[in-house]
Parts: C-alpha cells; sequence; structure tokens
C-alpha cells in the first residue's frame, strides 16, 4: 500500500483536502464540492485564470484513489518551491496579494462563480508574482447574493494594511496572533483618526467594524440579503480603490547604504561577490536561503544561477525594496521575505500544525549569512554555539561571514553598550561552528579583516 498523509492544514474546508502520497503532493475533491467543481471547469473561468497566470494549474489524475470513501477526483497540483505566510510579507506582497483576490473574484463574477473564501493563506508567491493556489475557493454564485468572503477579505488584507499604512509596516507581524485575521474592531481602534478622511477606508474598515458590534447576534455578513450584480460589482471596485489608494512613504531602509559606510574597499567587495558566486557554484545548491539579505544583492548571485533563493531581512522596507526589484526586473527565482532570526516563524493555529514553523520549512540546501554573525552574537547576545546550531537545522551547507570585534560595524553595535563579549573572537566563532559544520573553504576578503567560510553540515 502506498505511503499517504493528510495535511493537516486542509481540515477546515468540507470541499477536500491536501495530502502526500509518497513524496506526492495531492488534493482530493470531496463529493460535495461535485457540482461547483465540475461548472469551475466546465464554464471556463479555471482555463482563463490559469492562461493569466493568476492560479496554480493542476492536472486531474486518472484512476486515482483519495483518502476516503467522499472522494470525487484527485488533483495534482503544480508545486510552490517555498509556502509563505502573510506576516512574512512586505506591505507591497500583501497588498499584491489583495489585489489579485479581487482580481479573480471579478473574473469568477463574469462566468458566474464567487470566491467563496479570501484568505491569504491561500495565495502563495510564484515565479516573482502572487498567485491563488486553492482550486477550492470557487461557488455558484447565486442571483442577488453578497460576497460571503467580504469581512473575510477585509480581515486579512484590508485591516492589516491599513495598520502598516497608518502606524507602522511591523504590525503585520499581528496576524501571527490572529491567523484567521485582524478583527475589525481592533483596526477600526488602532489605526489614526486622520484615516476616516479616506472614504474607502471608512467604509470598509470603520464602518464595517462598527456594523459587525451593533449586528454581532446576528448574520455579520449580510448572508440573508439581497444584492444586485451591479452592486456586487461596485463593491469590489470599492475595495480595490481601497487597496490602492494605501501607498507607504518610500523612505531609506536601515541598511540601504550599507555598502556605502563600511570599511569595504571596492576591491574588497568584488572579492566578496566573487568569491560567494564560486562558493555557490561548487555546492550547486536547488535552494538558497539568505539570511539578513538586506535588498539581495548577495541573493542574486544564486539567483542568476537559477537557483531559487530565499532573500530574508528584518528590516521591512529592505524587503519591500528588494521585492519592488522582484517585480521591475521580472525575476522568477527569488523570493524576499520578512524573517527575524531571533524569533522565527513558530508553529501555528490548531494544534500548532496549520502553519509550519521556518524551520519545518526547510532545510535549505544552502544558507547564507553575510555580514549577520555580529548582529546576533552582540546585538542579540547569542552564544556562536547556539548560531550554529541553529543554522544547521536551517540548511545542509553554509557560507557565513566573521565579522570580528575590530570592523567599523562591530564598533559602531558595542559604541552604546558595555563591550561584555570576551568570547568574540575568531577562534571560538571556529571552534563553535566546527561542532555542527566541517570545513570545506576559508577565505580571506581583500583589503579586509572579514573572512568567508564555505561549510557542509556534519
Amino acid at each position: 500500500m502506498k505511503s499517504q498523509k493528510k495535511i493537516i492544514s486542509s481540515f477546515r474546508d468540507p470541499s477536500g483536502f491536501l495530502f502526500y502520497r509518497e513524496n506526492q503532493l495531492l488534493r482530493q475533491i470531496n463529493k460535495s464540492y461535485k457540482d461547483n467543481y465540475d461548472f469551475f471547469i466546465s464554464s471556463g473561468l479555471y482555463e482563463k485564470l490559469k492562461n493569466e497566470n493568476l492560479i496554480i494549474s493542476h492536472k486531474e489524475l486518472a484512476d486515482e484513489k483519495g483518502l476516503d470513501e467522499e472522494v470525487y477526483k484527485v488533483l495534482a497540483p503544480e508545486i510552490i518551491a517555498f509556502i509563505s505566510y502573510p506576516y512574512e510579507w512586505s506591505f507591497s506582497q500583501l497588498k499584491d496579494a489583495a489585489l489579485l483576490t479581487l482580481k479573480i473574484q471579478k473574473i469568477a463574477m463574469d462566468y458566474g462563480l464567487s470566491l467563496k473564501d479570501a484568505s491569504a493563506y491561500n495565495i502563495q508567491f510564484h515565479h516573482g508574482h502572487p498567485i491563488l493556489i486553492d482550486s477550492l475557493s470557487f461557488e455558484k454564485n447565486a442571483l442577488n447574493s453578497p460576497w460571503v468572503a467580504y469581512k473575510q477579505f477585509c480581515q486579512h488584507f484590508l485591516a492589516p494594511l491599513a495598520l502598516m499604512k497608518y502606524k507602522d509596516l511591523r504590525l503585520n507581524q499581528m496576524l501571527k496572533i490572529f491567523i484567521d485575521g485582524l478583527p475589525l474592531d481592533l483596526a477600526s481602534a488602532l489605526v489614526p483618526a486622520k484615516s476616516k478622511f479616506n472614504l474607502a477606508i471608512l467604509t470598509h474598515l470603520h464602518l464595517h467594524a462598527k456594523s459587525q458590534k451593533h449586528y454581532a447576534k446576528k448574520s455579520l455578513d449580510g448572508k440573508n440579503k439581497k444584492i444586485s450584480k451591479q452592486a456586487l460589482y461596485a463593491l469590489i471596485d470599492k475595495l480595490e480603490t481601497a487597496i490602492k489608494s494605501l501607498k507607504i512613504k518610500r523612505q531609506e531602509t536601515e541598511w540601504e547604504k550599507y555598502y556605502s559606510f563600511t570599511n569595504y574597499s571596492e576591491s574588497a567587495f568584488a572579492d566578496k561577490k566573487e568569491t560567494v558566486s564560486n562558493y555557490i557554484k561548487k555546492i550547486k545548491p536547488n535552494s538558497v536561503w539568505d539570511l539578513g539579505a538586506n535588498t539581495g544583492i548577495f541573493s542574486r548571485l544564486a539567483s542568476n544561477q537559477n537557483i531559487f533563493t530565499i532573500s530574508s531581512d528584518i528590516d521591512m522596507l529592505a524587503v519591500d525594496k528588494n521585492y519592488q526589484i522582484v517585480k521591475n526586473e521580472k525575476e522568477k527565482n527569488i523570493l524576499p521575505l520578512f524573517f527575524d532570526l531571533f524569533n522565527p516563524s513558530p508553529d501555528l493555529g490548531w494544534a500548532n500544525q496549520e502553519r509550519d514553523s521556518l524551520i519545518k520549512r526547510g532545510p535549505a540546501e544552502l544558507i547564507m549569512a553575510m555580514a549577520l554573525i555580529h548582529h546576533l552574537a552582540i546585538s542579540n547576545n547569542l552564544p556562536f554555539e547556539n548560531v550554529a546550531d541553529f543554522f544547521s537545522q536551517l540548511g545542509e551547507n553554509l557560507i557565513i561571514e566573521f565579522v570580528p570585534k575590530d570592523d567599523s560595524q562591530v564598533q559602531k553595535l558595542l559604541a552604546s553598550r558595555e563591550d561584555i563579549f570576551n568570547n568574540y573572537n575568531q577562534e571560538n566563532f571556529e571552534n563553535a561552528f566546527k561542532k555542527y559544520f566541517s570545513l570545506i573553504d576559508k577565505h580571506q576578503l581583500k583589503d579586509s579583516c572579514r573572512v568567508l567560510y564555505l561549510m557542509s553540515k556534519k
């Protein structure tokens, strides 16, 4: 019998679920969803969305059995290289995911269907752009029926975007706490009063939150109310206007000009790029996670070699700028994400199994950590051995840069605090990492006190 395992994050949807058969990801469609699925396919909506790269493609498997007697069909979806979550996205990524959801809803209505849910978790980033991954998100659009996913859309997209725009970009981290979307009353209370001058925000956030509170014991989405098709189109257009109106100031990131005020000489920087590129070619990985990537200069040494690369940083503006580069250059092999390595994404949701931790989504074949060790060891008081242990859980191979204490960037970190880091030196660094990694190569950068290492996990 073939090894099969249901993916627990699919338990909420009665229409079907994802499961693994051996190492192949499959989706079971339940009999209860038969009519909606058949109409979704026969109407031409699936082909329309697939041809415009708005939905992930799939193949229907012939004579395939599912996991239980409720099976109607089994699909083999195209594989997403890395599953990311809204609390790991930048402002522009969340905004583009919202606009994609609304675009799909408008197209679906033209085909007599509607999105029955508008979860941000149904969107992933694939080949440089957002895409819908749930083929079971559609239902026949009943005449004069409201959009049942309206509240969910506002909670998953509009509310966090408004908080990021009007308060702080880091507030998307609230989605780790409210994985079913931000409560509208909470978001309405947190955004400043000036947001009410934005008519779309006033309507779909503040008044929507007030309406929810007033009708708390009644139908929140107005499922029993009637709404004309014309009014439904108008609602989607107004939501689209609301999302498009949310923009952030294009400020300089904390690290945007990092390389202009380091002690790198031109030759040192060129040597670093050449060495890292050669190390990547030596390992020949299929996946790279660049940790502390800033706007992705070194990430692109991997992605330009046709290697799928996660380009992560803790600076939200850096992640957003990196994503804008991906969009403008139409890059397909790089995914900018927000990672806080000192507090990485944990297992979340029901039984802590709906959303996987960062570690569970690995390991990558290659981890890169350029100019990062001093931030972990000094800014966050992490011993070298703890860092080495963590990196060994994230990746099979490692390119890491050691930055000595007399480097200007380390001195900058020490300028406002007592130097209690007597163990911060190259010898202790090497001793800690050799417990978890075997040294492949070590390179002193030209005109620099910094050292690059290529290591492989033991």
